[in-house]
């Protein structure tokens, strides 16, 4: 089991390039949910989806100004794993890339 702990520390961390710049709080721009790294928190500034996604991302948590943690991404890069507030969530790929945020 040690042996496990210490394999899973010398893996690389992916730098995320809305953290690039931590000590001006990013570099201000706005991306989308798909593009932030695993570790790294933003702010959601607004939604593209419309209908029953918008309804069902609003319902989950995903509001404009709520703070989000991008846990992990599956292995083939779809769905990916969110910390919104105190719980989790997984969302697909191509819910969570019409959503817009900037880093925290």
């Amino acid at each position: 089991m040690l042996h496990r702990f210490r394999k899973q520390n010398a893996m690389p961390v992916q730098e995320c390039p809305s953290c690039a710049h931590p000590a001006q709080g990013g570099n201000g721009e706005d991306q989308t949910l798909t593009k932030v790294a695993n570790g790294c928190r933003c702010r959601i500034r607004r939604h593209r989806a419309h209908g029953a996604i918008r309804q069902r991302l609003l319902d989950l948590g995903f509001v404009p100004n709520a703070e989000i943690e991008m846990i992990r991404c599956a292995t083939l890069g779809d769905p990916l794993e969110l910390r919104v507030g105190d719980y989790y969530v997984t969302l697909r790929k191509r819910e969570a890339d019409l959503i817009d945020v900037r880093a925290a």
